[in-house]
């Protein structure tokens, strides 16, 4: 399949979570329609598009909303402990906008046809904004000592769009805020709302 075709039927798998451009993403997949979509996948070295759930389950078969900006999960790894369960591992990459209604296949999967979104220019931060990388920094730091970093490497705390994103998967924030965070198309304007954030938080000043 190419990269065209992919993206004029391009599978869908809905979370109530949101993917990031450069993210971690694990998965325990178990569901029949999922594993077929995972395996399909992984053979065919193709992504797969991670769609954040505005209304409905991630399981079953009910009436579901999707967002329309997602952003494609690149598999890393598939493992599985157990017949029937796929434990994957994957990282985001560039960010889609579909560009009609999803449709549901008759084994459940979804698919919509999508374009692809340019991913963010590389932009240095802004100085008044160097108080909000320093205390990314050290938040990495921190996770590496416990051997944990939910972030793909290279790091990038030189770019303004790498910041911005990383801090949103971090932060707790609202579920539609990290959405429509993740569907800007200004890096500068996402880390500076992540700025405007951290700062009323008293975590930087």
């Amino acid at each position: 399949m190419s990269a065209a075709d992919a993206l004029a039927a391009l599978p869908l798998f809905p979370l109530r979570a949101v993917l990031f451009p450069g993210g971690r993403l694990g998965l325990k997949v178990f569901e029949a329609r999922y594993v077929d979509l995972v395996s399909a996948c992984w053979r065919e070295r193709q992504p797969f598009g991670v769609v954040c759930l505005e209304q409905g389950q991630e399981t079953g078969r009910g009436a579901v909303a999707l967002e329309v900006v997602g952003v494609l999960a690149h598999i890393d790894a598939v493992d599985s402990d157990r017949p029937g369960v796929l434990q994957v591992r994957c990282t985001g990459g560039q960010r889609f906008r579909r560009t009609a209604a999803p449709t549901q296949l008759a084994n459940g999967l979804w698919q919509a046809p999508a374009t692809l979104i340019d991913d963010d220019d590389p932009e240095p931060p802004a100085a008044d904004r160097l108080a909000t990388v320093e205390a990314l920094g050290q938040a990495i730091r921190k996770l590496r000592s416990i051997g944990e970093l939910p972030m793909a490497p290279p790091l990038r705390l030189d770019d303004a769009g790498w910041v911005a994103n990383r801090w949103c998967e971090l932060l707790p924030i609202p579920l539609a805020a990290r959405q429509r965070l993740m569907a800007l198309e200004s890096p500068a304007i996402r880390l500076q709302l992540v700025d405007e954030y951290l700062r009323g938080k008293g975590i930087v000043s």
